[in-house]
Parts: structure tokens; C-alpha cells; sequence
């Protein structure tokens, strides 16, 4: 049995990434697959390399025409059994055919895209409950989670290599620049951490911004704007803690990979994290916009190493009991046989 999986975003972001690591870790398991794909040269790259083939389409506005019925045929022609849709353009563009048709959904996305559809699989038990009150039947919906993706033996970044010095404290964002990812809050807090330094690894609009902000803060000489990285490992073992001050968070996966990479998580509690985090066991969770409960609340990890390995040991226990590849991959095979076949 084939499946095709269809990204029509052609941006970097943790759901791009994650598509990556899933679609992967799939082919690493014996899963035949097969990707539809926005122009993305990277992206086909690493598809490559993993093994996985692809092909690139249009996934342009409503008024785009072609994309659908060329997937369709690149679909005949892998005999896909299943098509994967990730995220609204996607689905949008998704044909139907004699193959089952599956939303992955990782946020609380309009359900119109997905009429017609068979399946939807929520990465949250929040967002499978959302779906199910917006009138889908419990039986076509699942809850699969993520699975922390991007673990490998690299080094930890050097902090030479970005001007940071040995020794400080380090602590590190994660995220597009975008207001939902609430880097500012992040920025705020650096303020009330004179000794720490910070390094923010996403690109987007506000760019500019935040640094105009970290220079009004007095902060600038401590930050470091990375823009987007391939090595998110690298950077999780180098820093001391991870901030996470995300307003709108349907998920989370900065914490399930700040986990997995051994480095204690303090985030907003907004939706994914809120559900994710055990408050003071495995991270901390902190009110919404709250800089002050943010800073307070990494000093407090800084300053006691016996809490940082507690967060730390915890952490990595809920990602082999919860988040690993293999119970994640496992779910999505009984999944695509199950449906495949009907």
C-alpha cells in the first residue's frame, strides 16, 4: 500500500519540519510513500536523502486549476491508497479518487477544507475534541501526537561561533517571528536577567522589530537573532533552558524537543504547552504576556541544579513513555492499514 503525503506550504516552520521527521521516520519503518510537494529545493533535499520520493506542484490560489488533477495522476501512477493532507492548502488541493483522504491537523484549522474528507488526525487530544464538537463523528477521528523529531549525535553549537561567551547563562527561543511566538515577552524578561543571554533561532516578518525592541531593552549585546537553523539539536544542547512564551500554541513542540534534547522548558500556558507540561515536575508554565513570571521563573532553574536535572530527568520520561518515534510511527501504520483497506 502506498501513501501520498501532500505540504503545499512553501515556508520553513515546525510543521514543515515535523513533516520531514514524520514522512522519514514512515519510510524508515517500510512504509511505501510518496510526497506532493510546494517548491521547496531544501526540502526536496532531505526527502531525497531519507529515501523518500517527491514531486513539486503548484498548491497556488482557488483560482489554480492544475494542481489537483496533476496530483491526482502522480497519485494513480504510485498507486496511493491514502493521501495525507498537511494543513489547509493542501487539503484544499487534495483530490478525491479511489484512495482514503486523511487531515493531519496541528492547530484548530477551518474544517471546510476538509469536506469530503475520511479521516482527521489531531495532534493534540484538545484538537480532536474541537473536531468532534464541530459535528465529526468520533470514529473518523484520531489522535496522534508528534514525536520528537531531529535527534542525532551532533555537538552543541559553539557559543564562540556566535559571539556568546563561555560560561553564561544561555537560554533559547525557538520559533517564527511571529507575535503568536510572543519573542518579546522573551526580550522583556532578558531585562530582569542581567547575567543571561539569549539566541532566537526563526525568521519571519517581525525581525526588524525585535531587534529595534532588544535595543530599546538595553538587551541588544545579549542577543543573538539566528535566523532559521537546520540544527536544532545542536542549539538545544547548548543552551541552559528553553523559553517558550508562545500566546497561541495548539501543540508545542519546542517542549516535546526540549525534552528529548535534555534541556528544561519554561513556557507560557497557552494551549499546547498547558496541556503538555506537569508545572514544576517536568517545565514550568507561566500566565500569558507575564515577562516577569518568566524571568522569575528560569532564575529559579538557573539557580538550583538539583531542580534542572529533576526537570531534565522527568522530561525525558514523558518522551519514552509518551513522544517517541517508534509509538508515534506505530499508531500512523495501523492507522494507513486500516483505512487503506476500506
Amino acid at each position: 500500500m502506498s501513501v501520498l503525503h501532500l505540504l503545499g506550504s512553501g515556508g520553513d516552520g515546525g510543521a514543515e519540519t515535523y513533516f520531514v521527521d514524520l514522512v522519514s521516520a514512515l519510510h524508515r519503518a517500510g512504509v511505501e510513500e510518496a510526497c506532493a510537494l510546494r517548491r521547496h529545493p531544501a526540502r526536496t533535499a532531505a526527502l531525497d536523502a531519507a529515501g523518500v520520493p517527491s514531486r513539486t506542484f503548484g498548491f497556488g490560489s482557488p483560482l489554480d486549476l492544475l494542481t489537483r488533477p496533476r496530483i491526482a495522476a502522480y497519485g494513480r501512477q504510485v498507486e496511493a491508497r491514502v493521501m495525507v493532507a498537511w494543513m489547509n492548502r493542501a487539503a484544499r488541493h487534495t483530490p478525491a479518487g479511489p484512495w482514503t483522504r486523511i487531515g493531519r491537523l496541528g492547530g484548530y484549522y477551518s474544517l471546510k477544507y476538509y469536506r469530503g474528507f475520511d479521516h482527521l488526525v489531531g495532534n493534540t487530544r484538545d484538537i480532536v475534541s474541537w473536531i468532534i464538537a464541530q459535528g465529526w463523528s468520533r470514529d473518523r477521528v484520531s489522535y496522534i501526537p508528534n514525536f520528537a523529531g531531529g535527534l542525532d549525535d551532533s555537538a552543541p553549537v559553539s557559543r564562540a561561533s556566535l559571539d556568546t561567551p563561555e560560561g553564561v547563562p544561555l537560554l533559547l527561543g525557538m520559533g517564527r517571528l511571529h507575535d503568536a511566538k510572543a519573542h518579546d515577552v522573551s526580550l522583556k524578561a532578558l531585562t530582569r536577567l542581567p547575567e543571561a543571554w539569549l539566541w532566537i533561532a526563526g525568521a519571519g516578518g517581525l525581525e526588524d522589530k525585535l531587534k529595534a525592541m532588544a535595543v530599546a531593552l538595553g538587551v541588544a549585546d545579549r542577543v543573538r537573532f539566528l535566523g532559521w537553523r537546520q540544527d536544532a539539536a545542536a542549539l538545544y544542547r547548548a543552551a541552559d533552558v528553553c523559553v517558550f512564551p508562545s500566546r497561541f500554541e495548539p501543540l508545542g513542540n519546542v517542549v516535546i524537543q526540549a525534552w528529548a534534547h535534555g534541556l528544561p522548558v519554561v513556557a507560557a500556558n497557552s494551549q499546547g504547552p498547558g496541556a503538555l507540561i506537569r508545572d514544576g515536575e517536568d517545565g514550568f508554565l507561566t500566565p500569558i504576556d507575564d515577562a516577569e513570571a518568566l524571568a522569575d521563573r528560569v532564575a529559579a532553574v538557573l539557580a538550583d541544579p538539583m531542580l534542572r536535572i529533576k526537570l531534565i530527568q522527568n522530561g525525558h520520561a514523558r518522551v519514552e513513555a509518551e513522544f517517541s518515534e517508534a509509538a508515534v510511527v506505530d499508531e500512523w501504520r495501523s492507522l494507513f492499514s486500516r483505512l487503506g483497506e476500506t
